[in-house]
């Protein structure tokens, strides 16, 4: 069986899309509150100085890995960190790709499995527990913020999050949006958002816990990568944000996220001073995955049927231009939201 989590970019794409970027990674994965009641595992990627020889982490029959330094000695100094949030079902491993892009730019970049929506962990009951999520992002800055040995000092006045899909909505609820389950129930009836609704048991989308507020007063920026769940927020929520976003949504609905009921919708609300919307008309939702080997489709049509789409995108563009073109977007956003003082 082939899990789809398993993907991962060639490095190569985005240390040579950008100038003065670095081709030596160190990556380290560790276990946060190991012998706690919701035990968080995490990849880290950061600059280093090391020479010794690269491994490839995250490649499987369908999806290309990266090459990394595992455990090099992080590089000196501090450095701005980035939070990176994967979508339902996924792992660290679908943004690792852009890890690689963002780390070679000088930034420390941390991507949770998060527990019960992970391909690792499908629990039912911790899966109910949406609200935990952004807590975890919350964990990780705490545990890197007192260890500047994993990889190496954090700027902790240079802390953002990136998230696809229910990452997306993970980085939004992180910088202040709140949720509102009662408009949520409203639009549900609407059958405005169907894919949303029909994880509504799934995701514990009726608790009264997810109107909590989630907000880490430590992100100074959020990126959301064709994000679902966003008419959950309540709009006064939204514009109430101070925290600079860039909205990214994917132009082809492969079924259930129309980019304006859901990227367009968080747009539409947050504060136009600081939010800019962009969305990619070629891109489908899997698009801001990692890039897959030849045959990859039906590879895993064979094994997964229907779950090729994984490894289809919507234009005549390759999958590595719609990643540079959402890398460039990302570090430009990256680097004027959160400049180096």
């Amino acid at each position: 069986m082939i899990k789809l989590s398993f993907c991962a970019a060639g490095f190569w794409l985005l240390a040579t899309t950008f100038t003065h970027a670095t081709d030596v990674i160190g990556f380290h994965e560790t276990t946060m509150d190991k012998e706690g009641t919701r035990p968080l595992h995490v990849s880290v990627w950061y600059p280093t100085g090391s020479e010794e020889e690269t491994a490839v982490v995250g490649e499987n029959r369908a999806f290309y890995g990266v090459p990394v330094i595992r455990d090099a000695a992080p590089a000196p100094g501090r450095r701005p960190l980035i939070l990176l949030s994967h979508g339902y079902g996924g792992s660290w491993r679908n943004p690792s790709w852009l890890a690689m892009g963002l780390a070679a730019r000088g930034y420390i970049v941390a991507a949770p499995d998060h527990p019960g929506t992970t391909t690792f962990d499908q629990d039912p009951s911790r899966a109910a527990t949406l609200w935990e999520r952004p807590r975890d992002l919350s964990r990780i800055i705490d545990g890197l913020a007192g260890n500047s040995g994993l990889a190496g000092g954090v700027d902790m006045n240079r802390v953002a999050a990136i998230g696809h899909s229910l990452g997306g909505w993970t980085v939004t609820a992180l910088a202040g949006a709140r949720f509102d389950g009662e408009r949520f129930e409203k639009d549900c009836q609407s059958k405005a958002s169907p894919r949303a609704c029909a994880l509504k048991e799934a995701l514990g989308l009726a608790r009264p816990e997810l109107e909590r507020d989630m907000r880490d007063p430590r992100l100074k920026a959020f990126v959301s990568l064709d994000l679902g769940l966003a008419r959950g927020f309540s709009p006064e929520s939204l514009a109430a944000l101070q925290v600079p976003s860039l909205v990214i949504a994917a132009g082809i609905d492969i079924g259930g996220l129309p980019p304006k009921l859901e990227s367009g919708y968080l747009a539409d609300h947050l504060p136009k001073s600081s939010s800019t919307y962009v969305e990619i008309p070629d891109a489908m939702h899997f698009s801001f995955m990692g890039l897959c080997k030849p045959g990859a489709v039906e590879l895993i049509e064979k094994e997964e049927p229907g779950n090729g789409v994984a490894c289809r995108d919507g234009g005549t563009r390759s999958r590595e231009e719609i990643h540079r073109e959402v890398a460039y977007l990302v570090i430009g956003f990256l680097a004027t939201a959160m400049p180096t003082e």
